[in-house]
């Protein structure tokens, strides 16, 4: 779905949660270390070796090629140190499966914190949004936005990093690599863009059809 077919569709006067987030590119870059270490463990014989090697070179031409679109050198550095342990727990351990142990506690750990968040009225996509909004946490004083994204934030929690920790589980747990690389693009960017599609609408469903939308937080009393 194009950016400008996402805005049509928005509720008049509302903005789409897909156009705020974005996203797709860095997904995308994140899949293909994982995707390099599947391909070359295959070329050698099934060598982890070979396969944390690619993976990592990969990694580091990716990296290369997002400093130069000038993204944050915090953020490039941090993908690419994760791959590197990715690779490093593979080789330590002698699993190839091991490689995707990372991601699979990553998103065990997302699953919580996202739905602690929730629990402490405090849910992350409120907090991602209104960063991105400059709104700090002017949304929390807000009862029906801090409704609408504490329903949409458990999306997130399920739809996203729930379906990945199971997903990732049980071919961790069968040695399935081929399927574990497989599965680490598809629980991806397409994933992020349904996950993103979903709450949008829980989000926007939420909220009454007279609020002024996600830029501009009403107070009670107002």
């Amino acid at each position: 779905m194009t950016e400008r077919s996402t805005h049509e569709q928005a509720p008049a006067g509302r903005e789409s949660l897909g156009s705020l987030l974005g996203g797709r590119r860095g997904a995308i870059d994140a899949s293909l270390p994982p995707v390099a270490f599947v391909a070359g463990w295959l070329l050698a014989d099934r060598s982890i070796e070979w396969g944390a090697l690619v993976a990592v070179a990969v990694a580091v031409l990716v990296a290369v090629e997002r400093l130069v679109r000038r993204k944050r050198v915090s953020a490039v550095l941090g993908s690419l140190a994760a791959v590197v342990l990715a690779a490093y727990i593979a080789l330590s351990t002698g699993q190839a499966e091991d490689f995707f142990l990372l991601q699979l506690f990553s998103n065990l750990v997302s699953a919580l914190v996202w739905a602690l968040s929730i629990l402490l009225r405090w849910p992350l996509l409120g907090v991602v949004v209104g960063t991105l909004l400059g709104q700090k946490g002017r949304w929390r004083r807000d009862p029906a936005l801090l409704r609408a994204y504490s329903r949409a934030s458990w999306v997130w929690v399920f739809g996203q990093y729930t379906v990945r920790v199971v997903v990732f589980g049980l071919l961790w747990w069968s040695g399935q690599v081929v399927a574990l690389g497989i599965a680490r693009t598809v629980l991806t960017w397409p994933l992020v863009a349904l996950t993103i599609t979903v709450s949008g609408w829980v989000l926007h469903r939420a909220l009454p059809s007279d609020h002024p939308g996600l830029r501009h937080p009403q107070h009670v009393g107002e």
